[in-house]
């Protein structure tokens, strides 16, 4: 007995435990009712069936994220899909051929509808099975009525218990997350805008730790901005912007530069006002002006521009407007290296701004939608225009092709279901919705995860069947029994399932379903071997499914779309610093070559990573990518790499970042302040020597992040020597070219962040 209650103590107390408790006495009630009311109530078997699958395939198989009362908002959105899956199934099991197809098209389809986020993600496999059920036999439309009744009743008693049976403390919203952060970046902007001009290790951490709050991985499923509409995409973008503007902050130039910049400070004073005027907006309350605020009554984003237009002003007649040779005589007259550090501090002040105006437009696209579009720059809010249709076609396309886990996912899934039906009709296999069914929950991404899966799976599944088998030849046909038992074991099964993993589901599944089906005919034990044989079969369908498609899952895409997306940054930085180096008229918006391919690899990359984070690493898949990025001295947090053998892990995030940055950084630069002015726009001339000190660093930038793509994704003829990405001897990042205006500063700024993402990428960032 001691061994028994330290094991449910242990249950009990497992990570998960407690919401898989609240979850599966909803989707118990729900069903049972249902199941009950159909069955007992009204003589009905079909309506019965469908009642307690519907509500068990949308509770029970789906894992929608959230709380009850966001999975039931999400679940009644639901029933009208429910409705035509279910008739498309009804209808097209006239010819198992038709089955097929049907299985093989709807099977892509409810499986590549996760690109449209979370939610999407977590309904598919319950949505599968409500057209997996009607689509075997018996073919008969006749019952259509009464599936469709049954399958109602069911999916809305599971939104009743959803929403007011065992209630669930609401989650942080991203939204809040983000006017949290935005708080601190306010609190930031004050201390850089007033002596001592710095902050504190106590604000560094805090904007760290609010940085780190915004990472996607870190926030709830339910809350997480991932849909394609213009509201989720904008929340993100805020979220995005905010962590830029905290990192902006936290690297803003000290010193005695700072102590006379009364411009830089007046552009850091509207600079906060601006965030706090985005956080009340995100909370949906007006900002409270306080006494230094009260002569400003115009809205806070257009003070910053026009600060920002002054500080641009500044810097102009500090680097000399007209050229370098102008810049040299104010650096004569303000002594070698004022000028200089004065320009670099307005470079990195101008960055705080760029990234405030993008929070403070950003999150006023999340609050308002397409209806906030007017005057946003196109370049960076591409999508602040676009209806609802456009924005979900550019989703689907982007993520169509053969190099998308999304993708790669949908044909898995949708053979493997379409050859589980085959294999049902054509063998005439009793309860062959089982097998189908099996198919669909063991299959995995990666061809060792679905191995483990199956072992686990047959298991359960043959301990589950002899208890079944012993349980029906010992009560035979007294159905009493079987409805007394049924509601304890599906509390059971859908509360040790998912805290105890895929054994314990399968073998408590399989009392649950022979119970279910013992109440409707009449069964014997070889109830129990059928749902064996079924198991078996769909298991080794799906492992044979999981090793010919994509066996390696998102690990292979990832390293493929990781180093994908650096050799397109890479692409950005040559263009961008070739453009600013050569100066002179442009367009007002120049299309930077290879923009367009960056975007589509970070939308590959990011697909690739959020699948990463859901299967499970082994020391197989680690990719040494230490062994061509070596270190650089103090630059190092681990020992230079030496060896191509030793193994270190990339910091996917870091690299996502890097396409991000390389993408913002390129905008600021090429494009004209906000509001775009019509006509050609005219770029400094840096002079001979800040040009050639750009084209370097440019190069440099880019060849290392070819370097470190090169290591992400290994060839047979991939460099083995360690190269360092920083070089003492080289130290462009610091020169003062005589005369080099503000661009170059900003230019340099630019450059240097991305050679640390890179750092962090490789694992050789400063300590």
């Amino acid at each position: 007995m001691g061994r028994v209650g330290a094991s449910f103590t242990a249950v009990r107390n497992a990570p998960g435990f407690a919401v898989a408790a609240r979850r599966a006495a909803r989707v118990t009630l729900a069903a049972g009712a249902a199941f009950y009311l159909f069955l007992y109530g009204f003589g009905d078997t079909v309506a019965a069936t469908y009642a307690l699958f519907g509500a068990v395939s949308l509770a029970g198989l789906s894992r929608i994220p959230g709380t009850g009362r966001q999975r039931a908002a999400v679940v009644v959105r639901l029933l009208p899909v429910s409705w035509l899956l279910i008739t498309a199934g009804t209808f097209l099991a006239v010819r198992t051929w038709s089955a097929v197809a049907g299985m093989l098209v709807i099977g892509f389809v409810l499986a590549f509808i996760a690109v449209g986020g979370p939610r999407p993600a977590g309904a598919a496999p319950g949505l599968q099975l409500l057209y997996i059920l009607p689509s075997f036999p018996p073919y008969a439309p006749d019952t259509l009525g009464q599936r469709l009744v049954g399958a109602t009743v069911g999916i809305l008693l599971l939104v009743a218990a959803e929403a007011f049976l065992f209630p669930e403390p609401p989650t942080v919203s991203y939204r809040e997350l983000a006017a949290r952060a935005l708080d601190t970046a306010e609190h930031c902007a004050g201390r850089l805008a007033s002596p001592p001009y710095r902050l504190s290790e106590g604000d560094l951490g805090a904007a760290k730790e609010a940085t780190a709050r915004l990472r996607p991985m870190t926030v709830p499923e339910a809350d997480r901005p991932a849909g394609p509409s213009v509201r989720d995409r904008a929340l993100a973008h805020t979220g995005l912007a905010t962590r830029t503007l905290l990192s902006r902050l936290a690297r803003l130039p000290a010193g005695p530069a700072a102590e006379g910049d009364r411009t830089g400070a007046e552009v850091l004073g509207a600079v906060r006002r601006t965030a706090a005027q985005a956080a009340a907006r995100l909370r949906g309350v007006p900002p409270v002006a306080d006494a230094a605020d009260v002569a400003d009554a115009v809205d806070a984003r257009d003070g910053l521009l026009r600060a920002r237009a002054a500080l641009v002003a500044e810097r102009d007649e500090s680097s000399g407007a007209s050229g370098p040779s102008a810049a040299s005589a104010v650096s004569a007259a303000s002594g070698s290296s004022g000028v200089p550090a004065r320009l670099r501090r307005h470079a990195a002040v101008l960055e705080v701004a760029d990234a405030a105006l993008a929070v403070a437009t950003a999150a006023d696209l999340a609050l308002r939608g397409r209806a906030a579009a007017a005057g946003v720059p196109t370049m960076r809010f591409w999508y602040a225009r676009m209806r609802a249709p456009r924005l979900w076609w550019i989703r689907l396309w982007g993520y169509t092709g053969s190099r998308s886990v999304f993708f790669q996912n949908a044909v898995r899934i949708s053979l493997a279901l379409a050859a589980a039906r085959a294999v049902a009709g054509l063998d005439t296999l009793p309860h062959g919705f089982w097998a189908t069914l099996a198919a669909l929950t063991l299959t995995r991404t990666t061809v060792r995860e679905t191995g483990t899966t199956i072992r686990a799976a047959l298991i359960g599944t043959l301990v589950g069947a002899l208890v079944t088998g012993v349980l029906l030849a010992l009560v035979d046909t007294h159905t009493n029994v079987y409805a007394a038992a049924l509601i304890p074991v599906m509390l059971l099964t859908f509360t040790l399932g998912p805290v105890k993993g895929v054994g314990w589901a399968q073998a408590l599944f399989t009392l649950t379903v022979a119970l279910v089906f013992a109440q409707l005919a009449p069964a014997s034990w070889q109830l129990a071997e059928l749902r064996l044989v079924d198991v078996l079969i769909g298991s080794a369908i799906g492992a044979v499914f999981g090793l010919l498609a994509w066996p390696r899952g998102a690990q292979e895409e990832l390293q493929r779309s990781g180093a994908v997306l650096l050799r397109g940054a890479a692409e950005v930085v040559v263009a961008t610093t070739a453009s600013i180096a050569a100066g002179g008229a442009r367009e007002a918006m120049p299309v930077v070559p290879g923009r367009r391919s960056l975007r589509h690899a970070l939308y590959l990359a990011e697909s690739a990573y959020a699948q990463f984070q859901s299967e499970p690493a082994t020391p197989v898949e680690r990719h040494a990518v230490g062994a061509v990025v070596g270190g650089g001295g103090e630059l190092q947090e681990r020992p230079a790499v030496s060896e191509p053998a030793q193994v270190l892990d990339p910091d996917w995030q870091a690299a996502l970042m890097a396409g991000h940055h390389t993408q913002w950084g390129a905008d600021r630069l090429l494009e004209p302040p906000e509001p775009l002015r019509p006509g050609p726009v005219a770029l400094p001339t840096l002079g001979r020597e800040a040009a050639a000190s750009v084209t370097r660093l440019g190069d440099r930038v880019a060849g290392r992040m070819l370097l470190v793509s090169g290591s992400l994704d290994r060839g047979s003829d991939t460099p083995s020597a360690p190269v360092p990405l920083r070089d003492p001897a080289f130290d462009d990042f610091e020169a003062e070219p005589d005369g080099a205006p503000w661009l170059y500063y900003a230019t340099v700024f630019w450059l240097d962040s991305l050679m640390t993402d890179l750092e962090r990428i490789t694992g050789t960032a400063r300590a």
